[in-house]
C-alpha cells in the first residue's frame, strides 16, 4: 500500500516546495546587509583588539557605513524588488525604488556623519563609553533604519522599526554613572515602547480585517472589508497612525525629545535628530500613502492638525530657551527639530487631499534631505564647542567668530538654512516647496500657520547667529578641530553649499514619482 501511496504523494510535494522558495536580490538588499555585517564584525573584533587600539573599531565602522552608502549607486534608476510571493511577483516584502534610495541615502549618510562625530567623542570620553558596544549598536540601528523605507509589508516594517529603535535606547544611556543619560534613555524607552505597542495593536486589527500584511494588498482589501469588521478596521487605522506619530515626535508625543537629546552623547543626539526622524516619517508615508490611501479623508485632516500643533509647540519651545541655561544650545536644537518635524508633516497631510500624492511626498523627501545636511552641520559645531564648554550653553557661542571664524560662518550658514533665509537658499526653496504642497492641496489655513511659525523661528535662529559675531566676553577660547570632526563639518558644509547652489538636486523629488 505504501508503494501505491508514494507516487500519489510526489506530485503534491513539488508544488508545495516551490511555493516556499523566494528569490533573493542580493544587490538590492546590500546596503542594510553590509551595515549589519560590519556591526557584527566590530562586535567580535572588540573581544580581541587591545584597549590601546580600540579606536580602529571606529574607523572600521566609518568604512562600513561608507561602503553601505556607495552600494546605493548601482541601484539608482533601476527599481528592484525581492522576497516576492511566488504566485504574484508584484507583491514583495522589499522594494528598492526612488523613495527607498533617497531615504537610505539620508539614513546611511547621516549615520556616517554621526560616526565621524563619535570618533572624536569616544576619544574625549577616555573609555567612559564602551567602544565595541557603541559601534555595534550604531551600525545595528543604521541597518534597521536603512531597511525600513524598503519594507513593503507590515511585519518587515515593524521589525525594521524596532531594529532601528532598540539599539538607540542603549546608545542614549550608554554613559556609565551619568544620571542624565539614564533618565534620557528611560524616557526614550518608555515612549518608544508605548508607540510600538500601539502600532502592533493597530497592525493586528488591520491584518484581522484584511487577511494580509503586504501594503499593496492592504490598500486593495481595506476598501472591501465585511461590514461587521468596519469598526475593527477603523480602529486599526487610528492606532497605527498614533503609533507612528510617537516615532515622528509629533505633538503631543514629543515630550521625550529635549531631555533625550541633552542626556545622550552629542553624536547620538545628532543621529536621532536626522536618522530617527527619517525612520518615523518614512514609516508614516508607507502606512498612509501606500497602505491606506482609501482612508485619506481620515488621516489627512488628522496629520494636518498634528503638523500645525507640532511646528507651533516646537518653535515656541525653542523661543523660550534662555541663553545662559545649561545645555541650552542642545535644547534649542531639540525644540527646533520638533518644529522642523511639523514642517515635514505638512506635505504628508497634503497628500491626503491631493490628486497627486507622490508629488506631495516628494516635498517631504526634499525637505528631509535639506534638513539632514544642515542640522548635522549645526550639531557638528555644537560638538566642537562642547569639547571646551561642557555645559554647551547658547551664551558659550558668543564671539565664536573671533576664535574660529570659519566655524562661526558655517554655523551661521546652517542656522540661516534652517530659518529659510539667504544665503541659505536651499532652506528657502525647501520651505517654499512645502508651502506650495499645502496651498495646492487646499490647506490654506495650514500654510498660514506655517508662515507664522517661520517668522517665530527667524527670531531665535537670527539671535543665535548674531551672538556668533558679537565681541567675546573675557578671554577668547580657540577650539581645536580634530580630523574626524573636521571631516564631518566639511562634508555637511560642502553638501549645504552645493544644494544652495543647485537646489534642483533634491527639489526634483517634488516633481517626479517616488513609488
Amino acid at each position: 500500500m505504501s508503494s501505491l501511496a508514494q507516487p500519489l504523494a510526489e506530485p503534491l510535494a513539488e508544488p508545495l516546495a516551490q511555493s516556499l522558495v523566494q528569490s533573493v536580490d542580493w544587490l538590492a538588499i546590500a546596503p542594510p546587509t553590509v551595515a549589519a555585517l560590519v556591526g557584527l564584525v566590530v562586535l567580535v573584533a572588540d573581544l580581541f583588539v587591545a584597549d590601546a587600539r580600540k579606536a580602529l573599531l571606529g574607523w572600521v565602522a566609518v568604512a562600513g557605513l561608507a561602503a553601505s552608502a556607495l552600494l546605493l549607486l548601482p541601484l539608482v534608476g533601476d527599481d528592484r524588488s525581492t522576497f516576492c510571493l511566488t504566485g504574484d511577483a508584484a507583491v514583495c516584502s522589499y522594494t528598492a525604488d526612488t523613495f527607498t534610495l533617497a531615504i537610505q541615502f539620508l539614513v546611511l549618510g547621516g549615520a556616517l556623519l554621526a560616526a565621524l562625530l563619535s570618533v572624536t567623542a569616544l576619544k574625549d570620553a577616555d573609555r567612559g563609553l564602551p567602544e565595541g558596544e557603541f559601534w555595534f549598536l550604531l551600525l545595528s540601528s543604521a541597518a534597521g533604519a536603512a531597511l525600513l523605507p524598503a519594507s513593503r509589508d507590515l511585519a518587515t516594517l515593524v521589525v525594521a522599526l524596532e531594529v532601528a529603535s532598540l539599539p538607540a535606547f542603549a546608545l542614549v544611556g550608554l554613559r556609565q554613572g551619568d544620571r542624565r543619560s539614564s533618565e534620557a534613555a528611560l524616557k526614550f524607552f518608555l515612549s518608544s515602547v508605548t508607540a510600538t505597542a500601539v502600532s502592533l495593536m493597530g497592525i493586528s486589527f488591520l491584518y484581522a480585517s484584511t487577511g494580509t500584511l503586504y501594503l499593496t494588498q492592504v490598500a486593495d482589501r481595506v476598501q472591501h472589508v465585511d461590514g461587521q469588521l468596519t469598526t475593527l478596521t477603523q480602529t486599526g487605522v487610528v492606532l497605527t497612525l498614533v503609533g507612528f506619530a510617537f516615532k515622528t515626535a509629533a505633538v503631543p508625543f514629543h515630550f521625550w525629545v529635549p531631555d533625550t537629546y541633552v542626556g545622550a552623547p552629542l553624536p547620538i543626539a545628532a543621529y536621532l535628530s536626522v536618522v530617527g526622524k527619517a525612520v518615523g516619517f518614512s514609516g508614516l508615508i508607507l502606512v498612509t500613502v501606500v497602505a491606506l490611501p482609501s482612508y485619506a479623508d481620515a488621516w489627512g485632516p488628522a496629520l494636518a492638525v498634528l503638523a500645525a500643533l507640532t511646528m507651533t509647540v516646537g518653535n515656541v519651545g525653542a523661543l523660550r530657551q534662555r541663553a545662559t541655561r545649561a545645555y541650552s544650545a542642545v535644547r534649542l536644537l531639540a525644540w527646533s527639530s520638533v518644529g522642523q518635524a511639523g514642517y515635514l508633516l505638512v506635505p504628508i497631510a497634503a497628500a491626503g487631499y491631493s490628486d497627486d500624492p507622490e508629488r506631495s511626498i516628494g516635498s517631504t523627501v526634499a525637505y528631509a534631505l535639506m534638513y539632514a545636511a544642515v542640522n548635522l552641520g549645526a550639531f557638528a559645531v555644537a560638538a566642537l564647542v562642547g569639547r571646551t564648554r561642557a555645559l554647551n550653553r547658547v551664551a558659550d557661542y558668543r564671539g565664536l567668530y573671533a576664535s574660529n571664524p570659519l566655524t562661526a560662518l558655517l554655523l551661521a550658514f546652517f542656522l540661516l538654512c534652517l530659518a529659510g533665509l539667504p544665503p541659505g537658499i536651499i532652506g528657502l526653496f525647501a520651505k517654499v516647496t512645502v508651502f506650495s504642497a499645502a496651498v495646492d492641496a487646499g490647506l490654506g489655513w495650514l500654510a498660514v500657520v506655517m508662515a507664522v511659525n517661520v517668522v517665530i523661528a527667524l527670531f531665535y535662529y537670527l539671535q543665535w547667529t548674531a551672538l556668533l559675531l558679537r565681541a567675546p566676553e573675557g578671554e577668547t577660547v580657540r577650539h581645536r578641530l580634530p580630523a574626524p570632526l573636521t571631516a564631518a563639518l566639511g562634508a555637511t558644509a560642502v553638501l549645504a553649499v552645493a544644494l544652495s547652489g543647485a537646489p534642483q538636486l533634491i527639489l526634483r523629488f517634488a516633481d517626479t514619482g517616488l513609488f
